[in-house]
């Protein structure tokens, strides 16, 4: 990894192609997902959280054995949303040294990694404009990691206040797709349903005036997408 500050001086010319991929870490079964992206994905996926230092992330479950993605299709995404974390391609975003002036903190700033193949691709789109400005693929970059960089510091608060609210289950997950064969996905945790139901007084008066219950109703609802992903895997299996 070459990963480096972008900017319209040292890549004025630089392209950088749209692709997916198992080679590009789109082969993976579950991806980090953040609760603005809920509404979209749970169209899609079922939405699970795992235990991540002292609090959760919620994962988006895309297959059921490992390096297996039963959304991808060689070079492309067949589900109707891609997670932002994926959509970022070889863009990144963090803090860089030096650049916080009288104590202010630092601004996060776009970052890119030179050794992705898809950077400098012939057939990539340009980053910046010919003369001057960002080209429309920087744009939509920027749109997409700042749904992680705000996910990273407002998810936190928003889990522990569903589970504060016993709103969140830990469970193993069980998928069988059939006798003889069945997955246990241990030590994740889910939207309780009857827990949302039996909301009331003071808790759910607050979570409603904080916006948080619509998230949760939507995590809660995108595990009906565990059937699609049995169907998928039968899909698979009578393929090879």
């Amino acid at each position: 990894m070459n990963r480096v500050l972008l900017n319209n001086v040292d890549h004025a010319d630089l392209r950088v192609a749209i692709r997916a991929g198992a080679e590009f870490g789109d082969g993976v079964n579950q991806l980090p997902i953040f609760p603005s992206e809920f509404e979209a994905a749970q169209r899609s996926f079922p939405i699970i959280f795992r235990p991540e230092g002292e609090g959760l992330q919620a994962h988006v479950l895309l297959g059921l054995d490992r390096d297996e993605n039963l959304f991808l299709d060689g070079d492309r995404w067949t589900s109707g949303y891609v997670p932002a974390f994926q959509r970022r391609g070889p863009f990144s975003i963090a803090v860089s040294p030096g650049t916080a002036n009288d104590g202010e903190p630092a601004e996060p700033m776009i970052h890119i990694d030179l050794d992705d193949p898809r950077v400098g691709a012939e057939d990539g789109l340009p980053v910046f404009r010919e003369h001057g400005g960002n080209a429309p693929l920087l744009n939509h970059m920027t749109g997409v990691l700042r749904t992680i960089y705000q996910g990273l510091e407002t998810a936190p608060a928003i889990y522990a206040a569903w589970r504060e609210a016993g709103l969140l289950r830990s469970m193993t997950l069980q998928i069988s797709l059939d006798d003889d064969l069945t997955y246990d996905l241990p030590d994740l945790f889910i939207v309780d349903r009857q827990a949302l139901a039996d909301l009331s007084g003071e808790m759910l008066e607050r979570l409603h005036r904080s916006g948080l219950l619509e998230g949760a109703f939507l995590a809660a609802a995108s595990l009906g997408n565990v059937q699609r992903l049995i169907e998928l895997k039968n899909i698979k299996r009578a393929a090879e």
